[in-house]
């Protein structure tokens, strides 16, 4: 057996923070932030909450994929900035959907967290555990996000999105995986995010994790590619974690494909963290882009430092 997507879904933020306004209490402009990131705006979370994000994308996914919430048997949680310590956001998420059935837990894995989260969920469904799992990335990272630092809150915004995962037949792609905790150090933060008291912001050394994306980024691509007996060419989508323009351009450049096969929607809702990958396969998913049968590649990168990717056949 395989997990083929049956349903995606996003929530972000009504509140919109653009350039301009960024630009009225750091030393910044709109252009010179479009320039070195891409980003033109962002979703700034005020009344949303990591759970009620991640609840609303997960029901339109459950919705899409025609399921009950009684039949998810395990929700996934990627998130490095829950609401509170325990209990868990996916539990919270279960709660919100009334799926009495699923048994929950959260991962956090910064940017890299839904791919990760898709991965298990994988490994769950080829073991015979399970047959439906709902996996959620969902963030609120304005809340720790130092807005007086121009090199991170021109970066960051708040969202959600999930995919319905279903078990049938099919072909089982191998996934790639990899950390280095020795790289660490080039993006923290120290604090828990759902201390309201918390000082600790995040803390990035941007040139550091730039070069570190551009090299591991084409390289988790073609080794994954390698691994199921894939060329480039066999790819019709390149979902990357929206972090930056250049580093999506990058990756395109050195793998050497036209760059309209890397979808990007940074622009709108900035680096949303673990809930980029799944924001992103939702427009995808919902403006028609995606057909039936497509090999997509999912790819995260983030701190840790942590980085991979997944193949997968679109299965709606």
């Amino acid at each position: 057996m395989t997990g083929v997507i049956c349903g995606t879904g996003a929530c972000v933020p009504e509140r919109i923070l653009d350039n301009n306004e960024i630009a009225e209490f750091v030393d910044t402009s709109d252009q010179w932030i479009r320039e070195r990131t891409g980003v033109e705006q962002r979703r700034i979370a005020r009344k949303e909450t990591t759970v009620s994000m991640a609840a609303e994308a997960g029901r339109q996914a459950v919705k899409e994929a025609g399921i009950s919430p009684e039949d998810i048997d395990m929700i996934i949680t990627a998130t490095a900035t829950p609401d509170q310590i325990f209990p868990c956001a996916a539990c919270e998420v279960q709660k919100e959907l009334g799926a009495v059935r699923a048994v929950c837990f959260d991962m956090n894995a910064a940017c890299s967290g839904f791919l990760f989260a898709y991965q298990t969920a994988q490994a769950y469904i080829a073991s015979g555990i399970c047959r439906n799992i709902l996996i959620t990335g969902s963030e609120r990272l304005s809340r720790i996000v130092d807005w007086k630092d121009r090199g991170t809150c021109i970066l960051f915004g708040d969202g959600a999105g999930a995919a319905l995962i279903r078990a049938k037949e099919g072909k089982q792609y191998l996934p790639f995986a990899c950390s280095d905790g020795t790289g660490g150090a080039a993006l923290t933060c120290p604090g828990h995010a759902g201390d309201q008291k918390t000082t600790s912001h995040i803390s990035m050394d941007g040139r550091e994790v730039f070069q570190f994306a551009v090299r591991r980024v084409p390289e988790a691509v073609r080794e994954v590619l390698k691994k199921n007996n894939l060329k480039t060419e066999d790819i019709d989508w390149f979902v990357l974690h929206q972090a930056n323009r250049r580093i999506v351009e990058a990756a395109a450049k050195r793998l050497k494909t036209e760059i309209e096969k890397f979808p990007m929607n940074l622009q709108k809702y900035g680096n949303t963290s673990s809930a980029s990958i799944p924001i992103l396969l939702n427009e995808l998913n919902r403006s028609g882009k995606l057909k039936k049968g497509q090999k997509l590649i999912l790819a995260g990168f983030g701190a840790g430092l942590s980085w991979g990717a997944s193949v997968l056949e679109w299965g709606i």
